[in-house]
Protein backbone atom coordinates (compact mmCIF):
# COMPACT_ATOMS: atom_id res chain seq x y z
CA UNK A 1 0.00 0.00 0.00
CA UNK A 2 1.17 3.58 -0.58
CA UNK A 3 4.01 4.70 1.86
CA UNK A 4 2.62 8.14 2.08
CA UNK A 5 0.11 7.59 4.07
CA UNK A 6 -1.81 11.04 5.76
CA UNK A 7 -0.16 12.30 9.20
CA UNK A 8 -1.21 15.55 11.24
CA UNK A 9 1.37 17.85 8.83
CA UNK A 10 1.04 16.06 5.25
CA UNK A 11 -2.93 15.97 5.99
CA UNK A 12 -4.86 17.55 2.52
CA UNK A 13 -7.49 19.82 3.80
CA UNK A 14 -9.78 20.74 1.10
CA UNK A 15 -12.56 22.37 3.29
CA UNK A 16 -12.81 23.58 7.20
CA UNK A 17 -14.85 25.55 9.18
CA UNK A 18 -16.46 25.31 13.06
CA UNK A 19 -18.68 22.51 11.97
CA UNK A 20 -16.90 20.61 8.99
CA UNK A 21 -13.78 19.36 7.75
CA UNK A 22 -13.54 17.60 4.36
CA UNK A 23 -9.61 16.18 3.79
CA UNK A 24 -8.10 14.15 0.57
CA UNK A 25 -7.58 10.43 1.67
CA UNK A 26 -4.74 9.04 0.59
CA UNK A 27 -5.08 5.52 -0.67
CA UNK A 28 -3.84 3.32 1.94
CA UNK A 29 -5.46 5.02 4.83
CA UNK A 30 -7.84 3.64 6.31
CA UNK A 31 -10.89 5.60 7.30
CA UNK A 32 -11.63 4.42 11.12
CA UNK A 33 -9.52 1.80 12.76
CA UNK A 34 -9.74 -1.62 12.30
CA UNK A 35 -8.45 -5.09 12.72
CA UNK A 36 -4.94 -4.09 11.05
CA UNK A 37 -4.25 -1.80 14.08
CA UNK A 38 -3.04 0.67 11.94
CA UNK A 39 -3.65 4.05 12.27
CA UNK A 40 -7.08 5.08 10.82
CA UNK A 41 -7.35 8.77 9.10
CA UNK A 42 -9.99 10.00 11.79
CA UNK A 43 -7.27 9.59 14.51
CA UNK A 44 -4.91 11.99 11.97
CA UNK A 45 -7.10 14.36 11.14
CA UNK A 46 -8.01 14.79 15.70
CA UNK A 47 -4.37 15.03 15.97
CA UNK A 48 -4.54 17.74 13.04
CA UNK A 49 -7.16 19.66 15.29
CA UNK A 50 -5.64 19.40 18.56
CA UNK A 51 -2.62 20.69 17.01
CA UNK A 52 -3.95 23.51 15.30
CA UNK A 53 -5.95 24.98 17.82
CA UNK A 54 -4.31 24.14 20.80
CA UNK A 55 -7.13 21.85 22.12
CA UNK A 56 -6.77 20.64 25.41
CA UNK A 57 -8.32 16.90 26.19
CA UNK A 58 -10.25 14.86 23.90
CA UNK A 59 -10.92 16.24 20.01
CA UNK A 60 -14.50 15.10 18.95
CA UNK A 61 -14.51 13.82 15.53
CA UNK A 62 -17.53 11.96 13.87
CA UNK A 63 -16.93 10.16 10.89
CA UNK A 64 -19.72 10.25 8.15
CA UNK A 65 -18.98 8.03 5.92
CA UNK A 66 -15.68 5.85 4.62
CA UNK A 67 -13.82 5.22 1.42
CA UNK A 68 -12.41 1.92 0.60
CA UNK A 69 -8.64 1.68 1.94
CA UNK A 70 -7.11 1.45 -2.13
CA UNK A 71 -9.53 4.31 -2.85
CA UNK A 72 -8.66 7.54 -2.62
CA UNK A 73 -10.33 11.18 -2.77
CA UNK A 74 -12.91 13.09 -0.22
CA UNK A 75 -13.77 12.05 3.16
CA UNK A 76 -16.41 14.43 5.62
CA UNK A 77 -15.89 14.40 9.04
CA UNK A 78 -18.12 16.21 11.46
CA UNK A 79 -16.27 18.27 14.53
CA UNK A 80 -19.34 18.99 16.83
CA UNK A 81 -21.61 16.57 17.79
CA UNK A 82 -24.30 18.76 16.93
CA UNK A 83 -23.36 18.42 13.29
CA UNK A 84 -23.01 15.00 13.47
CA UNK A 85 -26.47 14.03 13.14
CA UNK A 86 -27.06 16.67 10.71
CA UNK A 87 -24.54 14.90 8.03
CA UNK A 88 -25.87 11.47 8.93
CA UNK A 89 -29.29 12.56 7.82
CA UNK A 90 -28.65 14.44 4.44
CA UNK A 91 -26.31 11.36 3.50
CA UNK A 92 -29.58 8.85 4.48
CA UNK A 93 -31.82 11.03 2.68
CA UNK A 94 -29.59 11.09 -0.67
CA UNK A 95 -28.70 15.09 -0.55
CA UNK A 96 -25.04 15.12 -0.59
CA UNK A 97 -24.33 14.57 -4.34
CA UNK A 98 -20.83 12.12 -4.80
CA UNK A 99 -19.21 11.98 -8.07
CA UNK A 100 -16.23 9.45 -8.43
CA UNK A 101 -13.30 8.85 -11.11
CA UNK A 102 -12.16 5.43 -12.06
CA UNK A 103 -9.57 4.33 -14.57
CA UNK A 104 -10.70 1.65 -16.24
CA UNK A 105 -8.57 -0.87 -19.06
CA UNK A 106 -11.58 -1.76 -21.38
CA UNK A 107 -14.02 1.31 -21.99
CA UNK A 108 -17.38 0.03 -21.56
CA UNK A 109 -19.67 -0.12 -25.07
CA UNK A 110 -21.71 2.44 -24.24
CA UNK A 111 -19.72 5.77 -23.65
CA UNK A 112 -22.80 6.19 -20.97
CA UNK A 113 -25.28 4.59 -18.65
CA UNK A 114 -26.99 3.28 -15.72
CA UNK A 115 -25.93 0.15 -14.25
CA UNK A 116 -28.64 -1.53 -12.38
CA UNK A 117 -27.51 -4.90 -10.12
CA UNK A 118 -28.15 -7.23 -6.92
CA UNK A 119 -24.81 -7.23 -4.68
CA UNK A 120 -24.29 -9.81 -2.69
CA UNK A 121 -21.48 -9.42 -0.32
CA UNK A 122 -19.73 -12.45 0.76
CA UNK A 123 -17.81 -11.60 4.43
CA UNK A 124 -15.52 -14.64 3.72
CA UNK A 125 -13.56 -12.75 1.50
CA UNK A 126 -14.95 -9.51 1.50
CA UNK A 127 -16.15 -8.92 -1.77
CA UNK A 128 -19.39 -8.23 -3.74
CA UNK A 129 -21.18 -9.99 -6.95
CA UNK A 130 -23.17 -8.12 -9.22
CA UNK A 131 -25.93 -10.37 -10.22
CA UNK A 132 -28.42 -9.35 -12.79
CA UNK A 133 -31.61 -10.36 -11.02
CA UNK A 134 -32.29 -10.45 -7.41
CA UNK A 135 -30.70 -13.13 -5.49
CA UNK A 136 -30.98 -14.49 -1.60
CA UNK A 137 -29.62 -11.30 0.82
CA UNK A 138 -28.85 -9.34 -2.41
CA UNK A 139 -29.20 -5.67 -2.25
CA UNK A 140 -30.18 -3.35 -5.20
CA UNK A 141 -27.35 -1.10 -6.63
CA UNK A 142 -27.53 1.35 -9.34
CA UNK A 143 -25.28 4.09 -10.61
CA UNK A 144 -24.74 6.09 -13.74
CA UNK A 145 -21.47 6.49 -15.58
CA UNK A 146 -20.32 8.44 -18.24
CA UNK A 147 -17.03 8.10 -20.71
CA UNK A 148 -15.30 11.80 -20.02
CA UNK A 149 -11.89 11.07 -21.12
CA UNK A 150 -9.83 8.54 -23.17
CA UNK A 151 -6.23 7.77 -22.49
CA UNK A 152 -3.84 5.45 -24.47
CA UNK A 153 -4.46 2.44 -22.57
CA UNK A 154 -7.00 2.98 -20.11
CA UNK A 155 -10.70 5.21 -20.16
CA UNK A 156 -11.57 7.68 -17.75
CA UNK A 157 -15.05 7.29 -16.09
CA UNK A 158 -17.34 9.32 -13.45
CA UNK A 159 -19.47 7.85 -11.83
CA UNK A 160 -22.53 9.09 -9.73
CA UNK A 161 -24.44 6.54 -7.02
CA UNK A 162 -27.86 6.02 -6.45
CA UNK A 163 -27.19 3.79 -3.78
CA UNK A 164 -24.47 2.78 -1.54
CA UNK A 165 -23.51 -0.83 -1.52
CA UNK A 166 -20.10 -2.82 -0.56
CA UNK A 167 -17.42 -2.78 -3.18
CA UNK A 168 -20.86 -1.01 -5.06
CA UNK A 169 -18.18 0.99 -8.37
CA UNK A 170 -15.79 -1.98 -8.26
CA UNK A 171 -18.05 -4.50 -8.68
CA UNK A 172 -20.38 -2.93 -11.07
CA UNK A 173 -17.87 -2.13 -13.81
CA UNK A 174 -16.36 -5.45 -13.10
CA UNK A 175 -19.33 -7.24 -14.11
CA UNK A 176 -19.60 -5.24 -17.63
CA UNK A 177 -15.86 -6.30 -18.41
CA UNK A 178 -14.27 -2.76 -17.39
CA UNK A 179 -12.65 -3.60 -13.65
CA UNK A 180 -10.62 -0.64 -12.34
CA UNK A 181 -6.96 -0.46 -12.70
CA UNK A 182 -5.32 -2.14 -10.15
CA UNK A 183 -8.26 -4.17 -8.65
CA UNK A 184 -7.06 -7.28 -8.52
CA UNK A 185 -10.21 -8.49 -6.20
CA UNK A 186 -12.23 -7.63 -9.17
CA UNK A 187 -10.66 -8.80 -12.27
CA UNK A 188 -7.92 -6.30 -13.53
CA UNK A 189 -4.85 -8.43 -14.40
CA UNK A 190 -2.07 -6.75 -12.34
CA UNK A 191 -1.75 -4.35 -9.57
CA UNK A 192 -0.18 -0.71 -9.28
CA UNK A 193 2.96 -0.04 -7.32
CA UNK A 194 1.94 1.05 -4.73
CA UNK A 195 -1.26 -1.16 -4.20
CA UNK A 196 -3.57 1.39 -4.70
CA UNK A 197 -6.93 0.89 -6.82
CA UNK A 198 -7.61 3.73 -9.59
CA UNK A 199 -10.67 5.42 -7.85
CA UNK A 200 -10.69 8.34 -6.78
CA UNK A 201 -13.84 10.19 -4.71
CA UNK A 202 -13.44 13.71 -6.98
CA UNK A 203 -16.21 15.77 -5.89
CA UNK A 204 -19.19 16.63 -3.81
CA UNK A 205 -21.87 18.82 -3.36
CA UNK A 206 -24.47 19.56 -0.53
CA UNK A 207 -25.80 22.30 1.47
CA UNK A 208 -24.38 22.80 4.54
CA UNK A 209 -26.33 21.37 7.56
CA UNK A 210 -25.82 24.85 10.14
CA UNK A 211 -24.96 27.73 7.50
CA UNK A 212 -27.71 26.04 4.76
CA UNK A 213 -24.72 27.48 2.47
CA UNK A 214 -24.13 25.65 -1.28
CA UNK A 215 -20.70 23.44 -0.35
CA UNK A 216 -18.59 22.25 -3.32
CA UNK A 217 -15.09 20.89 -3.23
CA UNK A 218 -13.11 19.16 -5.55
CA UNK A 219 -10.24 16.85 -4.64
CA UNK A 220 -6.84 16.87 -6.72
CA UNK A 221 -5.81 13.38 -8.28
CA UNK A 222 -3.34 11.15 -6.67
CA UNK A 223 0.40 12.14 -8.16
CA UNK A 224 0.48 9.46 -9.96
CA UNK A 225 1.02 10.06 -14.25
CA UNK A 226 -1.56 8.68 -15.31
CA UNK A 227 -4.13 10.50 -13.24
CA UNK A 228 -2.35 13.66 -13.86
CA UNK A 229 -3.05 12.84 -17.33
CA UNK A 230 -6.72 12.64 -16.86
CA UNK A 231 -6.42 16.57 -15.55
CA UNK A 232 -3.93 17.68 -18.13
Amino acid sequence: MSKILSNKNNLQVLFEDNHIIIVNKRAGDIVQGDKTGDKPLSDVVKEYIKDKYNKPGNVFLGTVHRLDRPTSGLVIFAKTSKVLPRLNKLFLSKDIQKTYWALVKNEPAKKEDTLIHWLKKNPKNNKSLAHFKEVTDSKKGILHYKLIKKLDTYALLEINLETGRHHQIRAQLASIGSPIKGDLKYGFNRSNKDASISLHARHITFTHPVKKEPISVSAPVPHDPIWKACVS
